[in-house]
């Protein structure tokens, strides 16, 4: 990853100018750990920071049943100076969920940072609101003023599970070594 850009972002100068930050990458690379450890370093500093996955935030909105409430929570979500949504990318949505996004997005844009973290570049999007005619305008708001941090390597977890399958595999004794010995 681009070390800079992350020194750039964990300085938090991004709050003060209402921009974003998108940390775009494969699944098990960080991304989440490093929006909770951002997230975590804006509330030390003084700043209101809510952290929530896209799936959940879009449960939650969708889940109004009248516009007073959605209303309510879109204020909800507008009022931290920093908002992490994790995660976009992993799930597709319909129309109404992308205009609950774009609607959240066109409140927050130039005003309040968000912190995305996805998979996907943005040109694949289309895969996540595919019905959807706000997207390119929500990629638009977004991707305005913002830092994109693209990180690259091979899966944490997967390195992990390797490791400990091998670690495994040198601790059993082979079927060949058990039989030489008796066993």
């Amino acid at each position: 990853m681009n070390r800079p850009a992350l020194e750039r972002i964990l300085s938090l100068d991004f709050l003060s100018r209402g921009e974003n930050v998108i940390l775009v990458g494969a699944q098990g690379l960080g991304k989440t750990m490093l929006a909770k450890n951002i997230a975590h370093q804006a509330i030390l500093a003084g700043h209101s920071a809510l952290f929530t996955t896209a799936a959940d935030l879009l449960l939650d909105l969708s889940g109004q049943e009248t516009a007073l409430t959605l209303e309510r929570r879109l204020k909800h979500y507008t009022r931290p100076a920093l908002l992490a949504i994790d995660e976009v990318g992993y799930l597709a949505y319909d129309a109404r969920a992308a205009d609950l996004i774009f609607q959240l997005v066109s409140r927050r844009y130039e005003r309040r940072s968000l912190l995305i973290t996805t998979n996907l570049p943005f040109k694949h999007w289309d895969t996540v609101f595919p019905n959807a005619s706000c997207a390119v305008a929500l990629i638009d708001r977004l991707t305005h003023h913002a830092e994109i941090l693209v990180i690259e390597g091979q899966s944490y977890r997967r390195r992990e599970a390797e490791l400990t399958r091998q670690q495994r595999s040198r601790k059993r004794p082979s079927r060949k070594r058990a039989a030489d010995n008796g066993g």
